[in-house]
């Protein structure tokens, strides 16, 4: 038995050890992660009336060619999702903060719905970020602060309901920040006025309350005073 217990391990450092020098074969296995979860995105579609995903999202197919995505030439994974303008009705899966190496997820003006998964704040890569109208609901994860490469923030022209989270005082690379249009309430986090790089700040059409201090631009030298 204790052959045999040894030489499981033996195997499963060698094929660990095989990976890890094998540059090539890691990239394959991490891609047909990548495929993998956006096949599971895929599932969650409930309409596609031009069926943009149905005849193209397919395993038969290279992920890095199909519709919406693209492939960075350096890792050779999933570095951007771009379902922006179309029909499509679906949920975000948690799954997808699977996608480590995505550094853009771009579904402005489609049809998705429900709440922001915390899975997102999963993406460590990620700058660019925008739900910008569609109809999400629920509060703003607070795990969304984890995204400390984030350089645009939009999730204007929602349904999400709760304050602003206190924690966004820590998105230290954020330049656009838009929350307009949505059903926030609570009063504006003096976190967000020490962002030093924030450019664009836009807050409006919500039930925000509360006042505002006379030098909060004091801190923030690239917004439009």
């Amino acid at each position: 038995m204790m052959k045999i217990y040894h030489s499981i391990l033996a195997y499963a450092f060698l094929t660990i050890t095989f990976q890890m020098h094998h540059p090539c074969l890691s990239t394959t296995l991490g891609l047909a992660d990548d495929q993998t979860t956006l096949l599971l995105l895929k599932t969650r579609i409930t309409s596609d009336p031009s069926r943009i995903l149905a005849t193209n999202w397919t395993s038969s197919s290279p992920v890095c060619s199909w519709i919406g995505v693209t492939c960075s030439p350096r890792h050779h994974r999933v570095s951007a999702l771009n379902l922006s303008h179309t029909t499509l009705s679906s949920t975000i899966p948690p799954e997808l903060g699977r996608l480590s190496f995505l550094v853009s997820l771009d579904l402005t003006s489609s049809r998705f719905t429900g709440p922001l998964p915390h899975d997102l704040s999963l993406l460590h890569r990620l700058k660019f970020l925008s739900l910008r109208n569609n109809t999400f609901t629920g509060s703003i994860p607070t795990s969304l602060s984890n995204l400390t490469n984030l350089q645009t923030l939009d999730l204007s022209s929602n349904s999400l309901t709760g304050e602003i989270p206190n924690e966004f005082g820590r998105l230290q690379s954020l330049q656009y920040l838009w929350i307009e249009s949505n059903r926030l309430s609570g009063a504006i986090p003096l976190s967000i006025f020490n962002m030093s790089k924030l450019v664009t700040l836009a807050l409006r059409e919500n039930e925000l309350s509360g006042s505002l201090p006379a030098d909060m631009c004091a801190n923030l030298p690239f917004i439009d005073k």
